[in-house]
């Protein structure tokens, strides 16, 4: 009853701030009743008569120097000149942007207050990242064709309303993977800037795989030039790869817009793509999965990977060092007869080559530890006896919930994205034939509602899930077109299930809010799926040579 009743006051005020906006609309371009749709939805939100006009010479107040940046983006979204931010505050500045001089504990590392008055926009938080967001809501609340105007004598409007938010999770995640298929800066930075549109804040890149290493390593260049080439599609792409100048220019960009990047170096199997470029450090593999992993017998190969994490961290100021971990008994056979591997076992007294991959997880982790990172790793490492103060464990294996169960039991913190809600490649609609499935797929509805987080997840009333994340593979994602097909608006429910609380959720509600989502999304040229009318957006037609797993 507590969640129908919070539903339906909520739903009352949405519709009270949409009687209000028809009166406020002003300009050329009126504020139509569709567009205050924000997403994710904020934990509470009260309205308030009026509105608040937005003139050409609006006035943005920030005393923070660190705060300059979104100040920039405010400008840009209202279609105001830098010149029109101030330093000095005053109760005539149209906007302001403010820390707390004194934390207000119920807001947290991100959470906002908005305040929309008829004289002034004031937003207030503890942190930067919290007043970024409370900028993003402001976007939201703009009408789409703010999006693509460079016309600064529009006048818009604002309904007057109160909003106090924070997020469910800490952890908003999405992975890229780029060994598959590479897609290079432009398309990195404008999944960036979507990703902070929906308040998401961590960006995991998984940068190395067995089709193609695409992270400039100084120390080893055959990485990039030899192991670089190629894709799933054909070995004979040309790939591509990012250099090190390249990646300090998407960090750079990624922090203005508080989202974390975690690189993934792939280990000890996906090596496919750095053995073929050093096969001295390879440990073999099978006909199907060629050089698949590398050798844990030989100390050169701890010395090698030592050295690309080394460059890593250099490169990386997240807290996170992602080192993969899974799927190694996929190709391990050739270290039954590997002389480097037996000498290893009697060595180490390790009686089977289950024993010999925990070793070497135990071994990487270490120098991760020892670089002043903490690990990530996919869940199979719940069982490499890692340190769990120290280790994140990634579950992703929907049907094996035991795994995610261990973890919890063994005090790992945990990031939730199973393949079924959370896997992009997986297709979302029952017409949908180019993507992957299991015994199901992965549609709106599902990536919504997920997850509702059951007492299981709470030992001792403690949780250990530090949130939730999307993951794109891109086995069948091998253009553009097809990486927004398969990503929108998947991304945004996504971003709704890790911020709004449960309580405060509704799928009918966010179908609503999603259309006019969609018209912004026409605006920025992506080619997304409709889930509200499938046939308006049909499946981009797969390869005919890359449709084979």
């Amino acid at each position: 009853m507590k969640t129908n009743r919070t539903h339906a006051l909520i739903g009352i005020v949405l519709a009270c701030q949409l009687l209000t906006l028809s009166s406020c609309a002003l300009g050329p371009e009126p504020l139509m009743s569709e567009d205050l749709t924000l997403i994710p939805r904020p934990q509470q939100l009260t309205q308030k008569d009026g509105c608040f006009k937005i003139g050409s010479k609006a006035e943005i107040c920030c005393s923070d120097v660190e705060l300059a940046h979104t100040a920039q983006l405010l400008a840009r979204y209202l279609g105001v000149r830098d010149e029109n931010i101030t330093d000095k505050f005053g109760k005539n500045a149209d906007f302001v942007l403010q820390l707390n001089q004194t934390r207000d504990a119920g807001l947290g590392q991100e959470g906002y207050e908005l305040s929309i008055a008829k004289d002034q926009v004031c937003i207030k938080a503890n942190t930067c990242a919290g007043v970024f967001y409370g900028v993003q809501t402001i976007r939201q609340l703009l009408p789409v064709g703010i999006e693509s105007k460079d016309d600064s004598t529009v006048t818009y409007a604002l309904p007057c309303m109160e909003i106090r938010d924070a997020p469910r999770y800490d952890w908003r995640g999405f992975m890229l993977d780029e060994s598959r298929h590479f897609f290079g800066k432009a398309q990195v930075k404008k999944t960036l800037d979507i990703m902070a549109f929906y308040k998401l804040n961590r960006f995991h890149w998984h940068l190395t795989d067995s089709p193609g290493w695409r992270l400039e390593i100084k120390s080893y260049p055959k990485l990039t030039t030899l192991g670089s080439k190629g894709d799933w599609s054909s070995p004979t792409n040309p790939g591509g790869f990012y250099t090190q100048e390249d990646i300090k220019d998407i960090l750079a960009y990624a922090a203005q817009r508080h989202i974390v990047v975690v690189p993934e170096i792939d280990m000890p199997g996906h090596a496919t793509a750095a053995n073929r470029a050093y096969p001295e450090y390879s440990g073999g593999g099978t006909e199907r999965h060629p050089d698949f992993t590398f050798n844990p017998g030989k100390e050169g190969t701890y010395a090698y990977l030592t050295d690309i994490l080394k460059e890593t961290v250099e490169l990386f100021p997240s807290p996170w060092i992602h080192f993969g971990g899974d799927e190694v008994s996929f190709a391990i056979k050739k270290w039954q007869d590997n002389p480097d591997v037996q000498t290893l076992m009697q060595r180490e007294s390790l009686n089977t080559l289950y024993e010999v991959e925990t070793y070497f997880n135990r071994r990487m982790a270490n120098v991760i530890h020892e670089l002043g990172r903490i690990t990530v790793g996919w869940d199979e490492v719940v069982d490499a006896g890692l340190k769990p103060e120290k280790t994140v464990v990634m579950w992703w294996r929907h049907n094996k919930p035991q795994q995610l169960t261990k973890a919890i039991g063994q005090g790992f913190d945990i990031v939730l994205c199973p393949r079924i809600p959370c896997y992009f490649d997986f297709i979302q609609h029952g017409t949908h034939k180019y993507g992957r499935t299991w015994k199901g797929f992965c549609d709106l509805r599902g990536v919504y509602e997920y997850p509702e987080e059951p007492e299981s997840y709470r030992p001792q009333g403690q949780t250990r899930i530090l949130g939730i994340q999307g993951n794109l593979w891109t086995e069948r994602v091998h253009n553009v077109e097809r990486f927004d097909y398969m990503t929108y608006p998947r991304l945004s429910a996504l971003a709704e299930a890790a911020w709004t609380n449960p309580e405060n959720k509704s799928y009918d509600d966010y179908t609503m809010r999603l259309k006019n989502h969609m018209r912004r999304y026409d605006v920025w040229g992506l080619g997304y799926f409709n889930p509200l009318l499938p046939e308006s957006t049909p499946e981009p037609v797969w390869p005919e040579q890359a449709q084979s797993d």
